[in-house]
């Protein structure tokens, strides 16, 4: 039977390791995402962007990987490209109103 590394998280799901694989730091957000770490501090002052939390006594803000993974899927259902649903060429023909034809 092979040995197990000290960093195989499937042993023990709360060891370090996993819990630093389940939250992230913003730089880490911030590569995850491909943005900039600006990014996600602007969209957070807005409220804006993925979720996010302090952490700690001083107050790290952090990322859930599950969260983040969350609002990817959430832009892409949002997105008129990646959903057909949304699409403006699916959608049936709109009548013109009467108002703007008697102008």
């Amino acid at each position: 039977m092979p040995a197990r590394s000290s960093n195989d998280t499937s042993a023990n799901p709360s060891s370090p390791v996993a819990v630093r694989a389940a939250f992230l730091t913003v730089k880490d957000a911030a590569d995850y995402l491909g943005l900039s770490p600006h990014t996600l501090y602007v969209w957070r002052h807005r409220r804006q962007g993925p979720p996010s939390f302090r952490m700690g006594p001083r107050g790290r803000v952090m990322y859930r990987v599950e969260a983040l993974d969350a609002w990817i899927r959430e832009q892409e259902h949002a997105d008129s490209r990646s959903n057909p649903a949304l699409s403006p060429l699916n959608a049936p023909p709109q009548e013109r109103s009467s108002r703007l034809l008697s102008g």
